[in-house]
């Protein structure tokens, strides 16, 4: 126990919970004086000596799940014994008997044991073992769940155990067992360390869920790819991505209270101060003339980076109150205006309602070309030295002029042109991408993947 309370304080810190070695005496303090059978029991101990913001508590929760639950399901298919399934297939009483004294006087490993008998505690205390003493620093990818789940039965002694059931059936071939009887031992031998490998991937499979960014709450969410969310960290990230909006409207009121004042006015300051002889001890600043910037933005909601969009979309127009106006754009073939949702819904119906196919054909094929030719046909009048367009999309036109042109001449009009692209700098230019074309004509192109890609960004979007 002592052992496994450590692991969880070192899985704890590395998921940034402040924990100092006295926390942990007392963990383990508090433990000794619960039963441990008792879930409800272990989880409410290690809690209360282990957690001491209130932030925390919510981490804390998940992690506990993750590492202490679930010992049952990893030996999940070894729970019956070797022997008993060999009773199930009903051999004759001379078969059993031959086997079950070969087993009296056969020395066998304590995993060998465990199988042969079925005893769900020794296996799940000898994979458990075995997973403490393989490095799983390194594990990040589920594709490497089968390469961890080999060094985990290595550690816990499943060659040997593989030799001594071949052994076992060699042995019984040598008792004249009948050929017939001899293939249902290899079988539910087989069987039983297939059962193990598949135990041996469970506990990979969780130690890689414990480096999961997913399982750290909303720091770690923010360091996933927005592509790669699923539909309930989709409802996360929403509420990640607002919190990260009004942060950064608090920090530019902040910053445009201090940039209040304008340039000093040399002429009435001295002027002010005449009767002092001259000394400016009162300062006279030129009044600042407040003007706020228009955005327009331009955004991809085609299948391939719908999920990345609607974050990017709710992101901006969270921040539109800082705006003089906020005009936002849809395409994925042709283009269409969705400000008006903006309008009369909450920033979160808007999205979806932006989304869902009202205003454009979602079901054709990505055209950035047309689109942005439309765009220049029917907009291209309303942009001005103040406007910053936002394009938001990965560039790929399905092999369609790019219209890059309308970019250039885009840039030339307006106060700025950004493009934040949900795809690597690595993929951009590779199969039908024209990102490397788009980018030359752009003010500034920013690959944005996870929220904290976005948080980055922020400076780019801020007026």
């Amino acid at each position: 126990m002592l052992k496994r309370v450590e692991e969880f304080a070192q899985l704890l810190r590395q998921n940034g919970l402040r924990l100092s070695p006295a926390e942990c005496t007392d963990a383990i303090s508090a433990l000794s004086l619960v039963a441990l059978e008792e879930k409800p029991l272990v989880h409410a101990a290690l809690r209360s000596t282990m957690v001491k913001r209130a932030s925390d508590a919510l981490l804390f929760d998940r992690l506990f799940e993750l590492f202490w639950s679930g010992q049952k399901a990893l030996i999940d298919g070894l729970s019956s014994s070797l022997f008993a399934g060999l009773k199930n297939e009903k051999l004759s009483e001379k078969s059993l008997e031959e086997i079950a004294q070969l087993l009296a006087q056969t020395e066998l490993s304590p995993l060998t044991k465990a199988l042969l008998e079925g005893n769900s505690e020794s296996l799940a205390r000898l994979l458990q073992e075995a997973s403490l003493a393989v490095d799983f620093r390194n594990l990040q990818s589920p594709l490497q769940r089968g390469f961890y789940a080999r060094r985990v039965m290595g550690a816990a002694g499943a060659q040997q155990s593989e030799a001594e059931l071949g052994q076992f059936v060699q042995s019984l071939r040598a008792r004249a067992v009948p050929p017939g009887e001899l293939a249902v031992v290899q079988r539910e031998t087989a069987r039983t360390m297939e059962a193990l490998e598949e135990a041996a991937r469970r506990v990979a499979e969780r130690e890689q869920r414990l480096r999961d960014p997913a399982a750290r709450g909303e720091s770690g969410l923010s360091q996933r790819a927005l592509a790669s969310l699923t539909p309930h960290e989709v409802e996360r990230m929403r509420e990640a991505v607002k919190r990260l909006a009004e942060r950064l409207k608090e920090r530019l009121s902040r910053r445009r209270r201090a940039r209040r004042k304008g340039a000093l006015s040399v002429r009435r300051t001295l002027r002010k101060n005449l009767a002092l002889g001259g000394l400016p001890a009162q300062l006279i600043f030129r009044t600042r003339r407040r003007e706020r910037p228009e955005i327009v933005v331009l955004c991809d909601v085609s299948d391939s980076v719908r999920t990345v969009s609607r974050m990017m979309l709710q992101f901006v127009h969270t921040l539109q109150s800082h705006y003089a106006r906020v005009r936002s754009f849809v395409f994925v073939s042709e283009i269409g205006e969705v400000t008006q949702l903006f309008k009369s819904s909450d920033v979160a119906a808007a999205v979806d309602l932006a989304m869902a196919g009202r205003v454009i054909n979602l079901a054709a094929n990505s055209n950035y070309g047309r689109a942005l030719e439309q765009f220049h046909r029917e907009q291209f009048g309303s942009i001005n030295r103040r406007t910053t367009v936002l394009v938001i999309g990965d560039g790929r036109c399905n092999y369609n002029p790019p219209n890059a042109w309308v970019l250039d001449e885009l840039k030339r009009r307006a106060r700025r042109v950004l493009w934040l692209c949900p795809e690597d700098r690595g993929a951009w230019g590779f199969g039908d991408s024209e990102m490397p074309l788009y980018a030359r004509h752009c003010h500034r192109t920013l690959s944005v993947k996870s929220l904290d890609d976005l948080a980055r960004a922020a400076d780019d979007l801020l007026p």
